[in-house]
């Protein structure tokens, strides 16, 4: 699929509708893209290759873009596979290319492609540099760990287009996206499940990157996966500096949960009623034991506010609420208000556990009451849960 974004600048990337778990773990029902670049000038750069299950798709389009031009850059943006399978392919059909990338990009390219010839055919960036095309530059600006420590990112200066890199994508190939951004898109969704699965640890840096980015005026976004933004940029940057920030991007609580046998479940489920009644403005409620989990880690950075209720196993934790706190943990789970219902039918430890692995997360507020349940949510422990949504909405 090429696409022109501008005159002098076409999109040549591919979709990926076939792919089952993009990084072998997240679930993409609506596939990927794999977004790639071509800027004609005087010199002629490409942006960025694709991954190897889309090789030959890929190919065609950047012949069809360049006819019978040769391009005099191959500008890396991010090295990892699904961005970078093309490279030596690259190099090894246009002798005359020069790839453009950071220091850190270059020392890691052999590790890919082993026994790669770059003698003479690299350039190393640095923080503020500019290649000139022409009419057309690119200005480059550092993003390390943004989500890996070679990445950068890169703002034309003529037309004022941001190609981010992994930064402003989203899940879904653009089959089902649509190249821009349409208003009544709900680009949200899919991109915070992707930003928080993916680049969530790394807010600090993302927070880097905005306050760099703050000195250009941006006119659209050129993401890596997903569609182009071009309208509305104010909504999307903001979004960015909520997440990158661990801030609150909607008031409520999430309620999580993982039962064995139901009775923790109905629990859930009561509690959730319970803080609806007291007026709670959302309450979004997940089976983590049978949903995406990667949409319940979303949700957990959505909200201010968290419930966990898990049956108590084996000593420990339920197994899927185990893989869920780790999860938590693992991208950076922070500055969140946390309550807890346990089950457990003769030696209650589900709620220890939960509270030791909160209790590693920074700035995290465990709340009381802590409920525990005996096997079946009884009678008697309805004030208990009344107690905790009181808390909850404090």
């Amino acid at each position: 699929m090429i696409k022109d974004i501008s005159a002098s600048i076409q999109f040549i990337g591919v979709d990926d509708e076939e792919l089952d778990l993009f990084e072998s773990q997240y679930d993409v029902p609506e596939g990927m893209s794999y977004n790639s670049y071509v800027i004609r000038d005087e010199k002629i750069a490409v942006l960025d290759t694709a991954d190897a299950r889309k090789a030959d798709e890929w190919k065609a389009n950047l012949a069809d873009a360049l006819g019978d031009s040769q391009p005099d850059y191959l500008v890396v943006h991010h090295m990892e596979p699904d961005h970078s399978a093309l490279i030596a392919w690259m190099l090894e059909t246009y002798p005359s290319v020069t790839l453009v990338a950071t220091a850190a990009a270059l020392k890691m390219l052999p590790q890919f492609f082993e026994g790669i010839a770059l003698e003479g055919r690299t350039l190393a960036v640095k923080e503020g540099d500019t290649l000139a095309l022409g009419i057309h530059s690119l200005r480059f600006f550092l993003a390390p760990m943004v989500h890996w420590p070679e990445v950068m990112v890169s703002y034309e200066n003529s037309e004022k287009v941001l190609f981010s890199a992994d930064a402003f994508g989203r899940f879904g190939a653009m089959s089902h996206t649509g190249f821009l951004v349409s208003e009544d898109d709900d680009w949200a969704c899919e991109a915070r499940r992707y930003y928080f699965n993916i680049v969530g640890k790394y807010g600090v840096q993302v927070q880097n990157l905005l306050k760099k980015l703050a000195s250009v005026d941006i006119a659209m976004i050129c993401p890596l996966h997903g569609p182009i933004l071009n309208e509305n940029l104010p909504y999307h940057l903001g979004l960015y500096q909520t997440w990158s920030s661990y801030g609150v991007e909607t008031e409520g609580v999430f309620v999580a949960y993982a039962s064995i046998h139901g009775g923790t479940a109905a629990a859930a489920e009561k509690l959730a009623d319970m803080l609806r009644e007291k007026g709670c403005p959302k309450v979004a409620i997940s089976d983590i034991t049978r949903e995406d989990i990667a949409e319940c880690v979303e949700d957990a950075f959505r909200y201010g506010k968290m419930v966990l209720a898990a049956s108590s196993y084996d000593g420990g934790v339920f197994t899927p609420m185990h893989d869920f706190l780790y999860r938590l943990q693992a991208k950076g789970y922070q500055q969140r208000k946390v309550g807890f219902v346990e089950n457990g039918s003769w030696a209650p430890s589900a709620g220890r556990v939960m509270k030791e692995m909160l209790g590693a997360m920074k700035d995290i507020t465990l709340v009381e009451p802590m409920v525990t349940i005996r096997s079946r949510m009884h009678a008697e422990d309805l004030p208990k849960l009344e107690a905790l949504a009181a808390a909850m909405l404090q």
